[in-house]
């Protein structure tokens, strides 16, 4: 059986090549873990990249009952970028269904609260301008404690940050990694 894959390009042009060569890799997922329902491949062109080698990007995010996984890679060639990213979302997949098999933990997939926005202010911005909002996500967030939470944050490789919905404490929470290597946690109130 193979997963529904959907693709989408920014910045680049897909050939029916490199749409057979996605479908056909990326729909074979699922025979890492079964739960994986579907697939979503980014593929985009940067040309403002410092690096030749970091041009090509391609992210791949699977989604399902009880997981979502996502992976990034950057490459100077688009095939060589989704490869890496292919890979790099097995490794994930095999992790996951490892510490699932274990029962150490009791794994409840989130969804990723939101990446990081990259964005780079104009050097000279008028004193009477506000910054501008470059980008919007939704998400929907599901009821863990703080050591899914972390397994969560680990698994979709968020290294700064992570929001959820912490389910001992009914609120929502912000996990995040300190400079020392640790972890803190800010638990919000309403006031």
């Amino acid at each position: 059986m193979s997963i529904v894959v959907e693709v989408q390009a920014n910045g680049l042009t897909v050939n029916d090549r490199l749409e057979e060569y996605v479908q056909k890799k990326a729909g074979k997922l699922d025979k890492y873990l079964a739960e994986v329902e579907g697939a979503r491949v980014e593929l985009s062109h940067m040309k403002s990249a410092r690096q030749a080698s970091d041009r090509f990007v391609a992210q791949i995010t699977l989604r399902g009952k009880k997981v979502l996984l996502r992976a990034e890679e950057r490459a100077d060639d688009i095939y060589v970028a989704f490869d890496a990213a292919i890979d790099k979302v097995q490794r994930r997949m095999e992790r996951f269904k490892g510490k699932r098999n274990r029962g150490k933990d009791r794994v409840s997939m989130g969804e990723a609260a939101m990446e990081i926005i990259q964005e780079e202010l104009a050097e000279e911005m008028a004193e009477d301008e506000l910054p501008m909002i470059a980008r919007r996500k939704k998400f929907t967030l599901f009821p863990m404690d703080e050591y899914e939470a972390l397994e969560q944050m680990e698994l979709l490789g968020h290294e700064d940050f992570f929001i959820f919905f912490n389910m001992d404490t009914s609120s929502v929470n912000v996990l995040y990694h300190r400079r020392d290597g640790s972890y803190g946690l800010i638990d919000t109130e309403l006031v």
